[in-house]
């Protein structure tokens, strides 16, 4: 890496500082406070706007975020090594932030590719042409002027900046210092006293923005989740009869982590319902998640408490709502799936091989298959396949159970719907899944992605992005079914480390919902030249200011990069719900009290904890060898899988490395991000060959 410092050097100067942001311009800036400095109220995140004679764009900015560097002339290194873009790099309370030496576009944010939050960077390395590179920490101190700055962040990017030799020695010196003081004091979860209350509206919107938050927002076809009409139009696109929407939970009373309205037998009234929230660890009772036309329930809940002794009355409505008139009910716990900390542990592994020079080339895939992290991806896609199969293929219940009910539960009902449910598969679908069965459901985004400040207590599992590699294995296997791209989910994956949205900021929707009555924050901005200023001179009261949910892509995405999510291959036209095909054959025989767990693809008697146990019989099994493709003659009898129900290959070499996302930190696989090449092009044309062929043999003939 000291090397690279000094690539490009002659051709750099030219590119340098606008006149007056010289290393004694520090006092200039009214609105740069140290670390341990008062900040200013707030700003917005208002349009940035390239300013005459070379000045540079406005940076914008968080309520309440502060400005504690900034290095101007800074170059940005592409991705491909052929060069690089001058600008100047920021350090503020929040993030770190490259502004371009020209203006982005209209829209106004920054580009997803420019800026990195704090507690996104996994290490901070400074490198020199006269010193070791030393990785920068909070404790640690800095004895020499950085000529350039690797950001390695927790994303799988790795971002490089080098400091030309014309005068920003003192800058660079002090931007690398903050940058690694600020990502330690990073606490910017839960931290309402300190005013930070999300974006702030401008104070103007031109008509082409006003039109692009019209396009982007979406709110016709995302459903959050966060009213009873959603609740009750996704019911009606079900057609699940037989339930309805309960408000039991509307104060969230009854369970804090569930989301205010669930879906529940119809004739399990509000007052009988309420009996059964004290057998469940944290009162999650089972509840709807989606319905199979043609199959059976798929329910959720989770692990029975074990101090539980339920009454008469109370078994009475504990059958109720687990059985009903249903038929048999499965029991389909996550036993087989990886713990949490076996995917931390994996995940850790992955980052780490996948930085430059981990190990030697010809040792890397075993290297690979030591991380465990496909084989967590295989086992999750299994677990789907079978219980997608057998709600498809009988006419059974099936209720996913986890001691917790907000991990791998989220991941596995989302996997399902994914196979069984064409709508699951469309952009708005896909947004809607994630709403209902992550956000709404309550997952720890905070603590399982470790945004939380580093005295909060080590709970970090990365679930949501273990089921975005699983919805990639989907996608490059089945690239015809689906709506969206693989450049969606790259920008979702890399939204969810951003501290900017709704989504990732809270473990529930009662959090949420807390956070919505905070105090607003006025609307403001900071500039190189002039500290912090209002937009517009916005006289009356404050602008109204709140997290957007990550959907609101408009926010870092441009219009360009948005119609990349949206896949020209996919289903033509709005995907709509499976329809009701063959009848289902139905489960073994035993009435609608026989309850049957699921566990290595057999299906076998269970006792719930108030019965006495059944006489042991041999088990059933439900599901074909693993390395089966496209027939699960187990489950689905002899009979041809129901249109719409997607059955993917979990062979070893089917379940591929997602390479787009783990490896974007190598210099070889950034070829086409920021400069295109012909090595780039290329590969790009060899990706949309094989996905032209995979589509052509899945078409009728």
């Amino acid at each position: 890496m000291p090397g690279h410092g000094c690539q490009g050097r002659a051709g750099c100067r030219s590119g340098g500082r606008d006149a007056g942001a010289g290393p004694g311009a520090r006092g200039s800036f009214p609105g740069r406070s140290g670390p341990g400095a008062p900040g200013p109220p707030g700003q917005s995140p208002c349009a940035m706007s390239g300013a005459p004679g070379g000045r540079r764009p406005t940076f914008p900015g968080l309520p309440g975020e502060r400005v504690l560097e900034e290095a101007a002339g800074a170059r940005q290194r592409c991705g491909n090594g052929g060069g690089s873009i001058p600008g100047t790099l920021l350090c503020t309370d929040r993030r770190l932030a490259f502004l371009p030496g020209q203006a982005l576009g209209s829209r106004g944010l920054l580009h997803s590719q420019d800026e990195v939050a704090l507690p996104c960077i996994h290490k901070l390395v400074a490198a020199s042409s006269f010193s070791k590179p030393k990785v920068l920490t909070a404790a640690s101190t800095l004895k020499f002027i950085p000529e350039e700055l690797a950001v390695f962040c927790r994303d799988f990017r790795l971002l490089r900046f080098y400091f030309p030799e014309n005068g920003l020695a003192p800058q660079a010196f002090r931007v690398a210092n903050a940058i690694a003081q600020a990502r330690e004091a990073a606490a910017w979860l839960g931290d309402a006293a300190e005013g930070h209350d999300g974006w702030a509206s401008p104070g103007e919107t031109t008509p082409e923005e006003d039109e692009d938050e019209d396009e982007e927002e979406g709110s016709s076809t995302v459903l959050l989740f966060e009213s009873l009409r959603d609740w009750e139009k996704e019911l009606q696109r079900l057609g699940a009869a037989g339930w309805r929407v309960s408000a039991v939970n509307e104060r969230f009373d009854m369970a804090p982590s569930l989301p205010q309205y669930l879906w529940v037998p119809s004739g399990l009234l509000d007052h009988d319902l309420k009996r059964t929230f004290a057998h469940f660890q944290e009162r999650r009772v089972p509840r709807l998640c989606w319905r199979h036309p043609g199959g059976g329930d798929l329910l959720r809940a989770a692990s029975f408490h074990p101090a539980s002794e339920p009454g008469s009355e109370d078994v009475r409505c504990l059958e109720a709502l687990l059985l009903g008139d249903r038929g048999p009910c499965v029991l389909a716990d996550t036993a087989e799936l990886p713990t949490l900390a076996d995917i931390q542990l994996a995940h850790l592994r992955l980052r780490a091989l996948c930085l430059p020079g981990a190990v030697a080339e010809e040792k890397w895939l075993s290297a690979l298959e030591g991380t465990r992290w496909l084989d967590h991806v295989r086992s999750c896609l299994r677990k789907a396949v079978e219980v997608a199969s057998l709600l498809a293929g009988k006419r059974c219940s099936v209720v996913l159970q986890e001691p917790s009910d907000r991990d791998l539960n989220c991941l596995l009902a989302s996997l399902v719907q994914l196979l069984g449910d064409p709508h699951a598969r469309s952009l708005p679908g896909f947004q809607s899944l994630v709403q209902r069965e992550w956000v709404a459901a309550g997952h720890p985004f905070p603590r399982r992605l470790g945004l939380l400040c580093r005295d909060s207590p080590r709970e970090e599992a990365p679930v949501f992005l273990l089921f975005l590699d699983c919805t990639w294995q989907l996608l490059w296997q089945f690239p015809a079914d689906f709506g969206f791209t693989e450049a969606f989910l790259l920008a979702l994956h890399d939204s969810s480390f951003s501290p900017y949205f709704s989504t990732f900021r809270f473990s529930c929707q009662r959090q949420r919902g807390q956070r919505s009555s905070t105090p607003r924050l006025p609307s403001q901005t900071y500039r190189p030249m002039g500290g912090w200023q209002d937009p517009g001179g916005h006289r009356g009261g404050p602008h109204p200011c709140t997290f957007p949910p990550v959907w609101a892509w408009g926010r870092r995405y441009t219009r360009q990069q948005r119609e990349q999510f949206r896949n020209p291959a996919g289903p033509p036209g709005p995907a709509e719900s499976l329809t009701p095909g063959t009848p289902a054959d139905p489960c073994p025989r035993g009435g609608a009290r026989l309850v049957l767990t699921l566990a290595k693809g057999s299906l076998c008697p269970h006792a719930l904890p108030w019965w006495s146990r059944p006489p042991p019989r041999p088990p059933v099994r439900v599901s074909p060898p693993p390395d089966s493709q496209g027939t699960q003659g187990g489950l689905l009898g002899t009979r041809q899988p129901p249109p719409g129900l997607l059955l993917p290959c979990t062979a070893g070499p089917c379940v591929r490395l997602w390479h787009r996302c783990y490896l974007r930190g190598l210099p070889q696989e950034q070829r086409g991000r920021l400069a295109p090449s012909l090595a780039g092009l290329a590969e790009e044309l060899q990706l949309l060959q094989d996905r032209l062929r995979a589509w052509n043999l899945r078409r009728p003939h």
